[in-house]
């Protein structure tokens, strides 16, 4: 393992972390928010620390390995996101302790969409814009963008995109060079943030909240600049906006660029992930739609607008609202915090399990239904036309069982802390699948938990981001053996 690479690596992305707050300090004195200092402070801090850690190593050049790209991937997120909380722990407004403001940033890089601040609409704008675009660079893996600027430093990174790529298949590349892969991937997420910005813009959102929301729902982040998140706004067409940008974003960016290529939109419906993507939303749109106009909860309009919304919303795990779901009659709350654990597709800045691991296990259960029948038989799980190899299945229900055996072992460890049952299990639901809302004492916001909480909850966004192995390869002795 070339522990010197990883070290000049990590210090060159720190440098180039430290440039993001330069956007942040231009709002601040814009709007005169008192907030310059502490942006350049952790300018400074980040942009010296980086420097001091690349210094010794800036000469080491070697190929990454498998095992290297793992750890500095892992090691990425960890600094990143402890770099990223310098400005909210040196911030007079607001006050925060370190285990808040990392909690705060991890969540913002992780996607998740977790807050521990209230009062969201007080905060200065530089505040407010800086956690905004920590979901924005989080939210497609500023490794990915890393990726496609390392190779000019002399830096491999096939290693590193296979490791942070989200999604059971990791091999596929769109174009035959990682660089250009990476920007590709980028040139995409840009264009959808700034049409998404454009169309709230044109909406009625100040250009700030326009923009501020898009970085988070391309990111599939769901901060906001307002308490109230998009019902702030009380716009049916701000809303419709953002049910398709949160769609469109929960898709394989995979498809986005084929679709883009070959100007041919019906590539998204011979994929059988996409097509099962839009059944399950489709699905449970319909049922909440109906379950909130036969129980009388909102009118016939507002059952259809808010129950699409609110699913599409926890379905893609951004975390938006525009109604309290938690409050929801019947079934509804569990229902439609069950399928945050589907989340988006593969390859998109969705969290959860993948929609295209969910049906994999579904297509092998309904194979081994027909084995009972038929046991001799020869009957491969497909998808579209294509075989699925058995090493891929095994992979999948592998990622399955550690993942509801972390998630249970993490419950254990909240209700340890003294959380009731609903706010344990809701919170690490909602943090490993990088949701955010959960249901309980953390419906609105987790500023109330306990540190250990906190910490242990901080675990579990990581590991959802990182998709569980990515992170728990690296407390096995195996890892770490020549």
């Amino acid at each position: 393992m070339h522990i010197t690479v990883i070290m000049r690596i990590l210090g060159i992305l720190m440098m180039l972390f430290s440039v993001t707050m330069i956007p942040p300090m231009i709002v601040s004195s814009i709007y005169e928010d008192g907030q310059l200092i502490a942006f350049a402070d952790a300018f400074g801090m980040i942009l010296v620390s980086g420097f001091l850690v690349w210094l010794p190593f800036h000469n080491k050049k070697h190929e990454l390995r498998i095992r290297d790209g793992f750890l500095i991937t892992v090691l990425f997120w960890v600094t990143l996101s402890l770099s990223g909380t310098i400005p909210l722990y040196v911030s007079s407004n607001p006050e925060m302790s370190f285990v808040d403001a990392y909690f705060e940033s991890l969540s913002g890089l992780t996607t998740t969409g977790a807050t521990v601040i209230t009062g969201i609409d007080n905060l200065p704008q530089s505040i407010l814009w800086y956690r905004q675009q920590l979901q924005w660079f989080g939210g497609m893996g500023i490794i990915v963008l890393a990726v496609a600027v390392l190779p000019m430093l002399g830096i491999g990174g096939m290693q590193l995109y296979r490791a942070e790529t989200p999604g059971p298949v990791k091999d596929s590349k769109l174009t035959p060079r990682i660089t250009e892969t990476a920007k590709a991937l980028w040139y995409i997420y840009l264009g959808l943030t700034v049409t998404c910005a454009t169309c709230y813009y044109l909406a009625g959102m100040s250009g700030f909240d326009a923009i501020t929301h898009s970085f988070a729902t391309v990111a599939i982040g769901g901060f906001s600049t307002h308490d109230a998140s998009i019902g702030f706004f009380n716009s049916t067409i701000i809303e419709l906006i953002a049910v398709v940008f949160m769609i469109l974003s929960g898709c394989n960016f995979a498809l986005h660029f084929f679709a883009w290529r070959t100007k041919n939109p019906t590539i998204y419906f011979r994929d059988p992930e996409f097509k099962f993507y839009i059944f399950v939303l489709g699905g449970v749109s319909l049922i909440t739609i109906a379950v909130l106009m036969a129980t009388g909860t909102y009118n016939t309009f507002e059952s259809i607008t808010r129950g699409i919304f609110e699913v599409v919303s926890v379905a893609t795990t951004t975390g938006f609202a525009t109604a309290d779901f938690a409050h929801w009659p019947l079934v509804l709350p569990f229902l439609l915090f069950l399928i945050a654990f589907i989340g988006g597709c593969a390859g998109s800045t969705g969290g959860g399990m993948k929609a295209i691991r969910i049906l994999l296990i579904y297509k092998q259960g309904v194979r081994e239904i027909k084995r009972l029948v038929h046991p001799n038989a020869v009957i491969p799980v497909k998808l579209g036309s294509k075989p699925v190899p058995d090493r891929v299945l095994e992979a999948v229900w592998g990622f399955f069982s550690v993942y509801m055996f972390m998630f249970v072992f993490m419950l254990l460890g909240l209700l340890a802390t003294g959380l009731d049952q609903v706010t344990a299990w809701s919170a690490v639901g909602a943090c490993i699948n990088n949701l955010g809302p959960g249901l309980g004492e953390v419906a609105y916001h987790y500023g109330d938990l306990n540190t250990t909480a906190k910490w242990i909850l901080c675990f579990a966004m990581l590991l959802g981001r990182l998709e569980v192995f990515t992170l728990l390869i690296l407390f096995t002795p195996t890892f770490w053996r020549r």
